[in-house]
């Protein structure tokens, strides 16, 4: 095996196979990379057994450079390899596999030698068949996947909830995550569904997942088998295994009428919130307050510290309706809710003070909503 190609081109596509390899595992060919080289091209493939990840550098892609002498296929430590690379002093290297899987890289007038191991050894690849495949827009499953994945819990001891639970039928896709003190769902049209998907994906494969994203554009294929979900875009392949388990049932939890309603702008209140949090956060209790009276168009948020002191500042309300309420709640959970929703118009709505409040878009708000459960004080 021995091929040519151009040292920075490699890298980035390296480094998006480097986001499934761990730095530690009990099976050591997963801590290397598989590069398959054919006359077509070089294929890149790293994994972690719970996310895998693929792609492809054609040889007819000009900005490659990839000049392919001999075919073959090897595993070679990642990081260390990677490191390698970088650190190479011209902008093409060569790569060259001997029998023993003694790998050579060269270039200019440096060499390296990096110790290889069988490829044949390396864990395959699940299959995932074509015949169940979405297609969704990239930038619209990015801000989904960041609109959700706040949620998902991180403790182990209920493993299901550390997923996004994804249902899919006649009415589109719905996206829900919960770690039991807040929410996150959002809702996709999409057209020409026919069939029912019911799986959930963990919180960290779409996290990465969500960073791969950031530069796409164009749609993204979802194929959909048993234990496995595959995305294809570009020149990349994401394989995720899905939790196993029933998903609760979260409908019942988003309530359906409220008393109060305070529309406001998100990154106002974002930017109040992260004030308030710097007293919050130097308290055990780690709760903000706010105080709302409709009558007097009003809304006070407070945060306090019996150690450093106190903060309180008036809201800019857009509109402010209903009964008076005084609520608490943890300050991070509502900023990682307000993050969700960027420079827009939210309406935030009560029921009681101990009872969760949701937050929506004030414009089609049926198609994402936060959900946040109050914190119980005693003054």
């Amino acid at each position: 095996m021995k091929f040519t190609i151009n040292r920075n081109s490699f890298i980035r596509s390296f480094n998006d196979v480097l986001r499934a390899i761990p730095a530690k595992t009990t099976i050591p060919s997963l801590t290397g990379v598989k590069l398959d080289l054919t006359n077509d091209g070089l294929l890149l493939t790293g994994s972690n057994s719970d996310i895998s990840i693929e792609t492809f550098m054609s040889s007819s892609d000009e900005d490659l450079d990839l000049q392919i002498e001999s075919v073959g296929s090897v595993v070679l430590t990642a990081r260390f390899f990677g490191e390698v690379v970088k650190r190479l002093p011209e902008e093409t290297f060569t790569l060259e596999v001997r029998d023993d899987y003694q790998t050579r890289l060269t270039s200019g007038k440096s060499e390296f030698t990096v110790i290889g191991t069988d490829a044949n050894e390396y864990p395959r690849l699940p299959e995932v068949e074509d015949q169940n495949e979405l297609k969704i827009a990239a930038g619209i499953l990015r801000e989904l996947i960041n609109q959700t994945v706040l949620a998902v819990s991180d403790q182990e001891t209920r493993p299901i909830l550390t997923g996004v639970n994804f249902s899919i039928d006649g009415n589109g896709l719905l996206a829900v995550a919960t770690d039991s003190h807040r929410l996150a769902q959002r809702k996709l049209d999409l057209p020409d569904i026919t069939s029912t998907y019911q799986m959930v994906i963990p919180g960290k494969s779409l996290q990465e997942l969500g960073r791969m994203l950031a530069d796409q554009a164009g749609d993204i294929s979802l194929k959909i088998s048993d234990n496995q979900v595959l995305f294809s875009f570009g020149a990349t392949k994401f394989y995720t295994r899905l939790l196993e388990g029933n998903y609760p049932d979260t409908a019942r939890l988003i309530p359906t009428d409220h008393n109060v309603q305070l529309q406001i702008n998100a990154a106002s209140l974002l930017a109040a919130i992260e004030r308030a949090a710097l007293l919050s956060h130097a308290s055990r209790a780690n709760v903000v307050r706010l105080v709302l009276a409709p009558e007097q168009n009003s809304a006070i948020l407070s945060g306090t510290s019996p150690d450093v002191g106190n903060v309180e500042e008036a809201l800019p309300v857009d509109a402010l309706t209903g009964d008076e309420l005084d609520i608490s709640f943890n300050p991070d959970y509502m900023k990682d809710a307000l993050r969700a929703f960027g420079p827009t118009e939210i309406d935030l709505n009560f029921t009681t003070n101990l009872r969760p409040f949701t937050l929506v878009p004030s414009e089609d708000g049926d198609h994402f909503v936060q959900l946040i459960t109050p914190v119980r004080t005693f003054n």
